[in-house]
């Protein structure tokens, strides 16, 4: 492989902001998938991770639709995803990272994937890095017209009327924001210079264990759980990014609520190998972070103590992305926080669904 922009690369990045700015921006909605970059030299094609690792044998699908639509020559910056019924489903893309083959051959033709390209960084031996947004996306609708499903094109607007239109709608096709780019910027690797815009919603959960920070000093996540109409407490995700003060803080406050006897917790038969077999426990590794040797295990919580939390928003009862501490809440009752409270958006009609998006 030969081009102006060689793999592996960091991609551009995105910090959030809490209202949409205006000026000279472009506005895209952004995509709940694995970010992806797309390196193509002829007949060999790389697709690069956010985090350098390639993705090639996850999405075997992907190769040749790469071939026919992008140019022979290219480096295209864009997002992965899974897309059923019409909605992005995150939870399916997950599945997607699978050491055995086997399944991923089986899982490339149940749940195939879908690419949409937002960025371009060099087309033949010319490299679009130094380039303002504004050229880079003028090159890369150029080569749009070659795009034949499941290669699409980003939509894109410097209208922020229009892009908080999509802000509020497309959330029903599992889009979670909006990304700004300042149109005069060059491409910045690994750097954040671009804006997000994300939904927002916050949430009071019982805190059910915690983990210890890597450091071995405090806490470093509080695992969260909330009732369901049945009486069960679930298992709902994490809250993490303290600061190390508060880390430290947060180990004397939880404490008094340590179980010295596991019996007593409500999750104590998930710690069964086999009773965990869907991966549900608290703190179970993930596909990309299981083998890394990274220590998942928590300290169980006499599940008394509530804590209200922000997060952007949830699929199948579960928080996505980042959840942060907001405050304890000694008002409320552990058992009242149920389930009930998260919130996701309705799915889009079948003539507004994420086909219309990208078309």
């Amino acid at each position: 492989m030969d081009l102006p922009v060689m793999p592996p690369i960091r991609p551009m990045l995105a910090k959030p902001m809490a209202k949409l700015p205006e000026g000279d921006v472009s506005y895209e909605p952004k995509w709940d998938g694995f970010r992806c970059i797309v390196f193509r030299d002829g007949d060999e094609v790389v697709l690069g991770s956010r985090n350098e690792r390639p993705l090639n044998r996850y999405f075997p699908e992907m190769l040749e639709p790469f071939k026919e639509s992008l140019p022979d020559r290219c480096v295209v910056d864009g997002e992965i995803f899974v897309a059923i019924d019409g909605k992005l489903d995150f939870d399916a893309l997950g599945q997607r990272i699978h050491p055995a083959e086997s399944r991923v051959q089986m899982l490339a033709e149940q749940t195939p994937a879908d690419f949409v390209a937002f960025d371009v960084l060099a087309i033949g031996d010319a490299s679009y890095v130094d380039q303002p947004f504004i050229e880079r996306r003028a090159a890369l609708e150029g080569i749009a017209g070659a795009f034949d499903p499941p290669v699409h094109l980003a939509p894109t607007t410097t209208d922020p009327e229009l892009a908080m239109t999509w802000f509020d709608e497309f959330e029903g096709a599992g889009l979670d924001g909006l990304i700004i780019k300042p149109n005069g910027d060059p491409y910045a690797f690994n750097k954040r210079t671009q804006f997000k815009l994300k939904h927002v919603r916050s949430a009071d959960c019982v805190v059910a264990g915690y983990r210890m920070h890597k450091s071995g000093d405090g806490v470093g996540s509080l695992v969260l759980g909330l009732y369901t109409p049945e009486g069960d407490l679930r298992h709902v995700g994490v809250a993490a990014s303290f600061t190390a003060k508060r880390r430290v803080e947060l180990l004397d406050e939880v404490a008094p609520l340590v179980l010295d006897d596991l019996a007593d917790h409500p999750w104590a038969a998930w710690m069964d190998a086999e009773a965990n077999a869907d991966g549900t426990m608290p703190g179970a590794p993930n596909r990309w972070s299981g083998a890394s040797g990274r220590d998942h295990s928590w300290i169980p919580l006499s599940p008394d103590r509530v804590v209200e939390v922000q997060y952007t928003w949830t699929t199948a009862g579960r928080f996505r992305g980042t959840t942060k501490m907001l405050r304890w809440r000694p008002d409320r009752d552990a058992e009242s926080c149920s389930i009930e409270q998260l919130t996701e958006p309705d799915p889009l009609p079948a003539d507004s669904s994420l086909r219309a998006i990208v078309g």
